[in-house]
């Protein structure tokens, strides 16, 4: 029996009090479970109310069955009608789909989607339009076949531009591959790595928001007869 296993870590951009990115988690319809991550442009307050629109339909729509690319093509008509098409985000669905028995990946961003197999990370990184802004909006997706060992990572532009105002841009797949080895890792392992290597290379002061979200397909030491399942969340709270 295989089990998934799903980790987000996540911080504002330095000296702004929050986020700009929101991430949620639903379960399929039919089987499995959806995350959804936006990265609204700009940052703080103004970011977080637009990644708030996108996130709340996409999550809606994917709870209702609606099928990953029309949901991302929903998401950018809903964000464009609500805005006046003046506002963009970066979205990115990510999909364990038991059904189908796939994992079905959907962006509409210009970070990449690494995925490990086999003991090697590819990258799926080919040219795709934000949501929110211009006409006829298109997610770029990619299935692949549910295995036993697999993790993919998603981020946001926080991992995909730390380091560059220093001329020291960070290597992504170096930083995942220096921890991930054997795919032993879990997920909240793995997503807190790369966020601790992102912050490390702007100098402890993220230049952006910033999130990893990591979901991992692996095969458990030892069979649950019950099938439980288990959710944890963890956040700071504001100082009162």
């Amino acid at each position: 029996m295989a089990a998934v296993e799903m980790a987000v870590a996540k911080v504002a951009k330095y000296a702004v009090r929050e986020s700009g990115d929101s991430v949620e988690v639903v379960e399929r319809p039919h089987g499995g479970l959806s995350v959804v991550m936006v990265d609204g442009q700009r940052s703080g307050a103004s970011a977080k109310s637009i990644s708030n629109v996108a996130v709340r339909k996409a999550i809606s729509l994917l709870a209702e069955g609606v099928r990953d690319g029309a949901v991302a093509r929903a998401t950018h008509d809903y964000l464009r009608t609500q805005r006046g098409g003046q506002v963009s985000a970066e979205l990115t669905i990510i999909s364990v789909d038991l059904e189908t028995r796939s994992v079905v990946i959907s962006r509409n961003s210009q970070c990449p989607v690494l995925i490990w197999e086999a003991g090697e990370w590819t990258t799926l990184n080919a040219p795709a339009q934000t949501v929110g802004v211009g006409g006829r909006v298109r997610p770029v997706i990619d299935e692949r076949p549910l295995g036993s060992d697999q993790i993919f990572v998603a981020f946001t532009d926080g991992v995909l531009h730390a380091g560059r105002r220093r001329g020291e841009p960070l290597d992504v797949v170096a930083a995942l591959a220096a921890r991930c080895e054997d795919g032993r890792d879990s997920a909240q392992t793995l997503a807190n790595c790369l966020l601790s290597a992102a912050v490390a290379a702007d100098e402890n002061r993220p230049a952006d928001d910033t999130t990893v979200v990591v979901i991992r397909v692996f095969a458990p030491e030892a069979d649950d007869p019950l099938e439980v399942r288990r959710m944890s969340v963890c956040f700071p709270l504001p100082t009162i």
